[in-house]
């Protein structure tokens, strides 16, 4: 099971944006989900910075496994959970 965020459409909304973050971040542990896929798009990467800022955060980094960019495509970014 994998999880996926599009955040084109609150780009620009900044609160919202951590709110839906965290949100899928909080359903994967609720549903015990090993991915969840985050679309910030291609655009000038400010919102992909972003994510990533979100993500490196003490308290959210300490809840997944790893982070992984994805290679071929700049717009995306997974978040890969271990579950015992």
């Amino acid at each position: 099971m994998k999880l996926k965020i599009d955040l084109h459409d609150i780009y620009n909304r900044g609160d919202e944006i951590e709110r839906a973050l965290r949100a899928v971040i909080d359903e994967a542990i609720e549903k015990k989900a090993p991915l969840v896929e985050i679309i910030p798009g291609k655009g000038s990467g400010q919102l992909k910075k972003r994510v990533l800022r979100f993500l490196d955060r003490k308290d959210i980094k300490a809840l997944y496994h790893r982070v992984e960019k994805d290679s071929d495509n700049f717009g995306r970014v997974f978040v890969h959970f271990r579950w015992k």
